[in-house]
């Protein structure tokens, strides 16, 4: 689809220096312009590919001020980056608006379907399930029986969600998600183990975006709960029972264990440990690689293995650096 500049200026609030005929019909950085295509201006750093790039059009603040020539169109607005941002959504969203029903998918009859879904190829879909309308389910997804998936998610391909899952609207799975495996339970017998059967279920609320080959474990009773606007990255494991409170973001290669509580609105690094059954409050900071063997009040900002107090932490380093030089003019004190 092709854009014209006074299209985009009015769809972002904005106004047009130069033709607002010009049309755009894809995006790029500003230093890899190209005609036919839309960028813009945000990090003073690059102001200098304004005056060079070929791009058509390119997004501005409302104070910039040119200082020799500009060949694009420019759409002044007040906040650039986040009225590219919103373009970029928009864009997005232009690429899933397919609907319909592949004839190679496996849709059980007892499913119900809403308007304007897309299932493609190979993916099955188990008795019982309900998937809201304008939901796009991508190749060689399996969702089990009993399913509640909502309105506007995006399910991307190869993911499995197992039976009794709930997953409410405007919810994203990348590619490789799995959603209710069985969680982490084994009683201890003689010289083994014997499993504890895991027969609850996963909740995740709306707005939730998982990152490709994360996997989400059922709870062994009740539900693993992933709250309202969570976000977790790639390659995160979070077992049964867990809780993730509203808006908290996790980045890749976390796991929390067993029953453990995360509050809302937290920030945890990547390759975080958290123990099991543990409460973590609101507002919460964990830096990366850190270990978390128990409870972490509210605003609290932590780091290291296990982790502590952040400016603790970093003082504690401070001296670990020095160990050898102390070490050795403790020793030259204690010859003299």
């Amino acid at each position: 689809m092709e854009f014209s500049a006074q299209q985009i200026a009015d769809m972002l609030g904005g106004t047009v220096d130069g033709n607002p005929d010009v049309t755009v019909s894809n995006l790029s950085k500003i230093e890899e312009g190209k005609a036919g295509t839309l960028s813009f201006l945000a990090n003073l750093q690059y102001q200098k590919f304004i005056y060079e790039t070929e791009a058509s059009i390119v997004i501005v603040g409302n104070d910039f001020k040119a200082e020799k020539p500009i060949a694009a169109s420019l759409v002044r607005v007040k906040e650039p980056y986040m009225a590219f941002a919103k373009l970029l959504e928009a864009y997005n969203s232009l690429q899933h608006q397919k609907t319909g029903i592949h004839p190679r998918s496996i849709v059980s009859e007892k499913a119900h379907l809403g308007e304007d879904v897309y299932i493609a190829a190979g993916v099955v879909i188990g008795d019982g399930v309900t998937v809201g309308k304008n939901t796009k389910i991508y190749a060689n997804t399996v969702i089990g029986d009993n399913c509640n998936i909502g309105n506007n998610c995006l399910i991307f391909s190869g993911v499995n969600i197992y039976a009794n899952s709930q997953i409410g609207n405007e919810v994203s799975l990348h590619s490789g998600v799995i959603i209710g495996a069985d969680g982490f339970g084994f009683a201890p017998k003689g010289s083994g183990y014997d499993k504890v059967a895991q027969i609850g279920n996963v909740v995740i609320e709306d707005g939730v975006e998982i990152g490709a080959n994360t996997t989400i474990d059922r709870a062994t009773l009740g539900s693993t709960i992933i709250r309202r606007g969570v976000k977790l990255d790639n390659l995160i494991q979070i077992a049964h029972n867990v809780e993730i409170g509203e808006n908290t973001v996790i980045a890749s290669q976390s796991g929390v264990a067993g029953s453990s509580k995360i509050g809302k609105n937290c920030m945890i690094g990547g390759q975080v440990g958290i123990s099991g059954h543990l409460k973590i409050g609101n507002d919460v900071k964990i830096a990366a690689q850190s270990g978390i063997g128990k409870d972490v009040e509210d605003n609290s900002i932590v780091q290291g293995s296990p982790a502590f107090k952040v400016s603790d932490y970093q003082k504690s380093y401070v001296y670990f650096r020095k160990l050898p030089s102390i070490i050795r003019d403790l020793e030259k004190k204690l010859k003299n």
